[in-house]
């Protein structure tokens, strides 16, 4: 016998699926192209399909160039060229399907890695969409803390009566992008210090003296045992150039966010919003903080 129908509150949500013609999602991977930041790139998309079935997630590469790698450019004007004949299977001549819609790999804003994506989408010739960035975003701020605490730098959770002995005291959230990235990630960073209970002050990796500055700056407030943590997904960053802020700073780091969940919930958040698809609450996509 089949089961009843459930109503009103207890009644089950009907599963969410990506709309029928919807147009792809391109995740904007900035940094240069390796083995591992193509990984990184294919996790965050799978994160982002299982919670949108039926998706077109498809990743290009902001330096990218290669089969192994594709640009950005040229993964938009193929997603472009694929609508346009599709549409025209039926008899009519081929026209534009829609726009893909280009989601950037960054938790905050970066003018320069923006300005070369937007000129790779009108290279393109594909009418793309551009979406924000990741952050600020309260979902981040719950991944720097998991981030932090994997690295024994913070408590896992501030309810349970442990301590960790090399838990910090004060927190350098470092960025990249300029004064406009630091401003963000210090938006991001008040929530973090409010989970934390401890100063957590935002710094840019990409500006001289600012990693060892703010690290002095809290040492000055009282903070003894200082951590870095990164206020970055991982590609946009090169090799060796965490260690080296940590060591300018004196502190142990946190690894950078990585394919966290949230970080592929908020890259499915930025698509749908851009697109006007409605999000079930219990997905934890609160508006973002700007």
């Amino acid at each position: 016998m089949p089961r009843a129908r459930q109503s009103g509150r207890h009644r089950r949500p009907e599963p969410l699926a990506a709309p029928e013609g919807a147009p792809a999602l391109v995740l904007a991977v900035p940094g240069t192209p390796t083995p591992a930041a193509r990984e990184l790139a294919e996790d965050v998309s799978s994160i982002a399909r299982s919670e949108l079935p039926g998706l077109d997630a498809r990743i290009g590469y902001v330096d990218g160039g290669s089969n192994e790698f594709p640009s950005l450019e040229a993964v938009l004007a193929h997603a472009a060229a694929e609508y346009r004949a599709r549409a025209g299977h039926d008899g009519q001549p081929a026209r534009p399907g829609p726009a893909p819609v280009v989601v950037p790999l960054l938790a905050g804003p970066d003018s320069g890695l923006l300005r070369r994506i937007r000129q790779a989408m009108m290279n393109s010739g594909s009418g793309a969409e551009l979406t924000d960035v990741l952050g600020p975003h309260p979902l981040l701020a719950e991944a720097l803390h998991v981030r932090l605490s994997e690295a024994g730098l913070a408590r896992a959770d501030r309810a349970r009566l442990f301590t960790v002995t090399t838990a910090a005291d004060g927190i350098i959230l470092a960025t990249v992008g300029g004064e406009e990235a630091v401003q963000a990630a210090g938006i991001t960073g008040m929530l973090l210090s409010a989970r934390l209970a401890v100063p957590v002050l935002a710094a840019a990796l990409d500006e001289e003296g600012a990693i060892s500055r703010t690290a002095e700056q809290l040492r000055t407030s009282g903070s003894q045992q200082l951590a870095l943590a990164p206020y970055l997904i991982g590609p946009e960053i090169a090799d060796g150039l965490l260690g080296a802020a940590a060591a300018e700073a004196g502190c142990a780091s946190a690894e950078a966010l990585g394919a966290y969940g949230a970080v592929g919930r908020l890259v499915l958040s930025n698509y749908a919003a851009a697109l006007g698809i409605p999000l079930p609450q219990q997905s934890g996509l609160a508006a973002p903080v700007r």
